[in-house]
């Protein structure tokens, strides 16, 4: 049965630290093997689990051992292996499956830019283009097929998680319009006009992922005639007047990008639109590793960043907003309630 030291020594921990990308990839290799759906309620023998999911026996005992020693999946005395609380996120057809944000995160490229970090650091920049040779939404559109098909799974189970929450924090009563700008495939804006029977709304996103809008979006979806689909590039322009403009987990390219989109909300809002910005903050304790993890991978992908609650304050009141507060969406999400002033 495998066990843990709970308090580990600082020479072992920091062993253990380096030896990161081994449990990152160890979470992957089980994904890709389907272990977490071939595993159900009763507990398994490693013969079983391996003929279930076509692997030798001795490899993946040790695979699951690996696991075990970080929650995932847990060993009983008898040999068996269970599920824990997080070894079913892995599941396909969990509720709260985190099974495409593991893939997400331990893709082919991360592999490739993750030694350059120092490099990124240095010079404030991403590295991604100097190894691939292009930009990584062009490299992921053109050249990666499978890992844009993951990453579109990815973010897609994020927003639907994450719809409900939105929707129950917000109050939109009086307001009859609202716009989710960079909104992906509008999961968080469908959730909102099926919670409100009378607010509109205008989903504005990059011409290929309106084009695989949440269907309820779509002229003959469930909330036809109250949704509208807007193509385009909101660093570039936002070509919507709304009483509302939702910005969720947009706002983390570079400086200048993230002033631009600000800037063009501005320009299309009239005064009194409130502005509700939704990030993880690298500051929020109880989320910092993954926070501050995903901070640096923007970093060294597209140059971008995860945001403190004091910069993204700033780079709000910059743009001329006035920030009313700042409430927490659920365990990683933080919401920045704002108006454009008269």
């Amino acid at each position: 049965m495998t066990t843990v030291d709970p308090a580990p020594p600082p020479s072992m921990r920091l062993r253990e630290l380096v030896f990161g990308a081994a449990c990152a990839a160890a979470v992957r290799a089980a994904v890709r093997l389907g272990v977490a759906d071939a595993l159900d309620d009763t507990p398994m023998t490693v013969d079983d689990l391996a003929e279930a999911v076509k692997s030798r026996p001795h490899t993946l005992l040790r695979l699951l051992r690996a696991l075990t020693c970080q929650g995932v999946f847990t060993e009983h005395p008898d040999g068996t292996f269970a599920h824990t609380g997080m070894s079913r996120l892995l599941r396909e057809d969990d509720p709260h499956s985190l099974r495409y944000i593991a893939l997400w995160c331990t893709e082919p490229w991360t592999w490739d830019v993750w030694p350059l970090l120092d490099e990124a650091v240095r010079s404030g920049g991403s590295v991604f283009e100097d190894v691939h040779g292009r930009e990584f939404f062009a490299h992921l559109g053109e050249d990666a097929p499978e890992s844009a098909h993951v990453f579109n799974r990815a973010m897609t189970a994020s927003s639907e998680q994450s719809a409900r929450d939105v929707a129950a924090l917000l109050d939109l009563d009086g307001l009859s319009s609202v716009a989710d700008v960079g909104g992906g495939q509008g999961h968080v804006l469908a959730g909102l006009l099926e919670k409100h029977p009378d607010l509109h709304g205008t989903l504005l996103d990059l011409p290929a992922v309106v084009e695989n809008a949440d269907p309820r979006l779509w002229e003959n979806g469930a909330l036809a005639g109250r949704a509208r689909l807007v193509a385009g590039d909101c660093r570039r322009d936002v070509p919507v007047r709304a009483d509302l403009y939702l910005l969720k987990n947009v706002l983390e390219w570079d400086d200048d990008s993230t002033r631009r989109v600000l800037a063009n909300i501005r320009a299309a809002a009239l005064p009194g639109a409130r502005v509700v910005v939704i990030e993880n903050l690298v500051d929020d304790t109880p989320s910092m590793r993954f926070t501050t993890a995903m901070d640096l991978l923007l970093l060294l992908n597209v140059g971008g960043a995860k945001h403190t609650r004091e910069s993204m304050t700033d780079r709000l009141t910059e743009a001329g907003l006035v920030i009313g507060g700042v409430r927490r969406v659920n365990a990683h999400l933080h919401a920045f309630e704002c108006t454009v002033p008269g």
